[in-house]
């Protein structure tokens, strides 16, 4: 059981961090990223955060525990989720008036 809940957590707060890295990327926005914060470095750093979601949640052994896999998964998407919505991993900007 703990196997199932530590990597479907993780495997949720990677995919939900690496998503809005992915979307900026292909719409060519400039995003936040560690490895620089244009589109190209946006798309490759969401890509392997989706690649490394998936082989975490592969791992998470879902056909024997689907509801702690699931469960845990679905709160690392809405606390990581909830991070980018509020601070953010750089801090909140207001527009200056």
């Amino acid at each position: 059981m703990w196997p199932a809940i530590i990597l479907g957590f993780l495997g949720g707060v990677v995919g939900g961090n690496a998503f809005p890295h992915f979307v900026h990327g292909i719409t060519r926005k400039r995003y936040p990223n560690l490895t620089g914060n244009g589109p190209v470095p946006n798309l490759i750093g969401g890509w392997a955060g989706l690649v490394i979601a998936a082989l975490l949640l592969y791992r998470a052994q879902g056909d024997r525990d689907p509801a702690w896999s699931f469960g845990s998964a679905a709160l690392g998407v809405l606390l990581i989720g909830l991070f980018h919505a509020g601070p953010g991993a750089f801090g909140r900007r207001e527009p200056s008036r």
